[in-house]
């Protein structure tokens, strides 16, 4: 289809910045070549571009090898403008602040539990006014917000079908935030924002194909496939936790940890460990843990920590977790292809002993090399990745996609 000439200046636009973003210090006549645009075209959008304040420019370029004026350089302006990300958590809401290049400027969270009966959106407003209210950030500089939440969603019209962890079925969110919020809104799956986070600024960095498994209570998993994020039919791809990794135990009548919980996560999940476990220690009235397991539930870290100083029992289940994650990893990558596995969640603070340990497996078992990390961004993954969720979605001079992924 071909562009009217307001369409193609948009365009050039779009690319000159992104073109800065990415590259700078540059100068003119660089992006010119660098993007095969004719000089008078950069410099009409570059003009625009410094009048709104999205770039500035510096005189510190090299002079040529004739001597002569050192040409201009122009810079990104980061603080240009702001985003606010936040990460819904079964357990805790984490808000950020930070500018367009991720930096961030100010955080703020409170506990899930403490606001789900008396409204998760009202406690979010507040503390997004405070957090503003505290940063010498004025509020029209606000581009907008991203929102991570867990469960399955209708990203563009922004309705929750189910987030099972904070109790949303159907829930309208969009419409209701847009009571307390006057500027866009985007929303989509925490691990999708998750990995959308690692690609930006994590250890995704440049990968076009990736695959984010966030182990915690339960497991999901985020997907970029040549460089889209992908989200299914339903936008309910990436469930790997509903994966089956033995057979056996499916026809023997299996229950889920929780409620509509997959098999995968309820034998490899946090909560599925903690139990394990707990199971193990009070069939041995000799274990060092026998009369807490009777008064209560271990939990996956007791497990971790107890395996860390050698525990048989705790040992034997983990390693009996990571198995089946290991299997659900090697189902996931033969029919993926991933460049990059990216390893995020609460499982992070065990990542030293599970690692090596998938690594052996998938190694084993796969039919072509996939790299193993874990998430840099470590707990800010989910909120950075809603900031970069809101740069993909807003369809600004900003927008991060490729101009073929329209």
């Amino acid at each position: 289809m071909n562009k009217t000439p307001r369409q193609q200046k948009y365009v050039n636009k779009k690319r000159i910045i992104q073109c800065i973003r990415e590259c700078s210090p540059v100068s003119r006549a660089e992006i010119a070549v660098k993007l095969r645009l004719s000089k008078p075209t950069v410099s009409l959008a570059v003009d625009e571009l410094l009048q709104e304040k999205w770039i500035f420019e510096k005189g510190i370029g090299e002079s040529s090898s004739q001597g002569g004026r050192r040409p201009i350089q122009l810079f990104f302006n980061e603080k240009a403008a702001y985003i606010i990300g936040v990460d819904i958590g079964g357990t805790k809401v984490k808000i950020v602040l930070c500018d367009l290049c991720g930096n961030i400027q100010a955080e703020t969270g409170f506990l899930t539990s403490d606001y789900l009966q008396t409204g998760l959106l009202e406690q979010m407003a507040l503390e997004i006014e405070r957090l503003i209210a505290r940063s010498p950030i004025e509020k029209d500089r606000i581009l907008g917000m991203g929102v991570g939440i867990p469960g399955i969603m209708q990203t563009a019209s922004g309705l929750v079908i189910e987030a099972p962890s904070i109790g949303w079925v159907q829930y309208p969110f969009i419409a209701e935030a847009k009571r307390f919020f006057n500027f866009p809104i985007f929303i989509d799956n925490d691990v999708n924002a998750a990995v959308l986070g690692e690609q930006w600024l994590g250890n995704a960095l440049n990968k076009r194909n990736v695959l984010f498994i966030a182990v915690g209570t339960g497991i999901g998993c985020g997907m970029i496939l040549n460089n889209q994020l992908y989200r299914g039919a339903s936008s309910a791809a990436g469930e790997i936790g509903y994966m089956v990794t033995n057979k056996e135990e499916m026809l023997r009548d299996f229950k889920p940890a929780f409620h509509r919980y997959g098999y995968l996560e309820s034998v490899a999940g946090g909560k599925a460990i903690g139990d394990h476990f707990t199971e193990a220690v009070r069939k041995n009235p000799h274990h060092y843990l026998f009369a807490l397991a009777q008064s209560s539930q271990l939990s996956g870290a007791d497990a971790f920590s107890a395996a860390a100083s050698g525990d048989a029992a705790a040992i034997a289940v983990i390693h009996e977790a990571i198995e089946h994650l290991a299997y659900g990893i090697v189902n996931a990558c033969s029919l993926l292809n991933p460049e990059v596995i990216i390893l995020g969640g609460g499982v992070l603070h065990s990542a030293a002993y599970i690692i090596p340990r998938i690594q052996e497996i998938i190694e084993r078992y796969l039919p072509s090399p996939a790299e193993m990390k874990t998430a840099r961004l470590g707990e800010n993954a989910g909120a950075l990745g809603a900031v970069s969720l809101f740069l993909r979605e807003y369809d600004g001079l900003l927008n991060s996609r490729d101009e073929e992924d329209h």
